[in-house]
């Protein structure tokens, strides 16, 4: 679907109100159309800034993030968490990173949010356990998952249990405050045992992929050779803080032509030899092709010719 381009109200105008797509645009329904178990680009939202929710809704973003926690200052947190819900109530669709477990605003954004029309789920920040993820995800309904944001190096290693956790979805990397916490360097040496332990615990809770921390700052080049740590680790997604960001990372973690030409061949020859497993490598280049076809659908992506 061509959505339409919407460009908000001055935030100059101090009579401004929340926008709604369906009021400038009748009819209109933001749709997401990625699934969120391979969604590529989390786009996170500040929630004090609601003139950016229709215009991140109708990005180029697989998955839109309302932030309520590190975005927001203490004393704004009601008007954010109102915010969102007011949005949401009107149409929007979004998932929504709520405070930690430990801080005075969780019980409240649990609470808050509970119920509302359009939330798809929550991100949990600072997660540190798997009685956290739990006891979020009955304090909403029993129904709305949870992504267990991991920033602590308590959190990385208590992962494989918070990936097992009641209502966990997805794992996602705070990188940033995981650095502040150990003291270790952004370079990908340094972030390759987080990024490792958020993998393999994925793939031991039966998760979808990990989403990556995000890049910081506006060079393209330097969020495209990011993007391309994220895909090398096994990451599956990746935060993100502006919406020019959104295209690269979509790029770099979609298959490429190539990849999606090599598997159409694989598939196409597989399928000529009555599927007959032939040698030992075949399964692994069937369950590496038939991963590649289903990404390539989902994300529209043509062989190469």
């Amino acid at each position: 679907m061509t959505q339409p381009t919407y460009m908000p109200q001055s935030t100059e105008d101090t009579s401004y109100s929340t926008p709604v797509l369906s009021n400038v645009f009748p009819g209109f329904i933001p749709e997401r159309n990625i699934p969120a178990e391979i969604a590529r680009s989390w786009l996170l939202v500040n929630a004090m800034k609601p003139e950016l929710f229709d215009q991140s809704a109708v990005s180029r973003a697989d998955s839109i993030i309302l932030d309520i926690e590190d975005a927001v200052d203490p004393s704004q947190k009601d008007k954010a968490r109102t915010n969102v819900v007011d949005w949401l109530t009107a149409g929007g669709q979004a998932w929504v990173r709520i405070n930690d477990a430990t801080s005075p605003f969780w019980a409240d954004d649990l609470a808050g949010l509970r119920g509302t029309p359009g939330l798809l789920g929550v991100m949990l920040a600072k997660t540190e356990s798997a009685d956290q993820v739990t006891e979020s995800f009955h304090r909403m309904d029993g129904k709305t998952p949870v992504i267990p944001l991991v920033e602590s190096a308590l959190g990385i290693e208590e992962a494989n249990h918070i990936a097992k956790a009641q209502g966990a979805f997805r794992l996602a990397f705070g990188s940033g405050d995981f650095r502040r916490d150990t003291g270790m360097a952004a370079t990908p040496e340094a972030m390759a045992y987080p990024r490792a332990k958020l993998v393999v615990a994925s793939r031991v809770g039966n998760l979808p992929g990990p989403i990556d921390g995000p890049t910081v700052g506006t060079n393209h080049p330097i969020l495209r050779e990011q993007t391309g740590i994220t895909v090398m680790m096994g990451m599956t997604g990746k935060l993100c803080l502006a919406i020019d960001q959104t295209p690269v990372i979509n790029e770099v973690i979609s298959p490429t032509p190539s990849d999606v030409a090599w598997a159409t061949d694989f598939m196409n020859d597989f399928e000529a030899n009555g599927r007959v497993i032939r040698d030992g490598s075949d399964l692994p280049r069937l369950g590496r092709a038939e991963k590649i076809m289903k990404l390539a659908v989902a994300f529209g992506v043509q062989p190469a010719h």
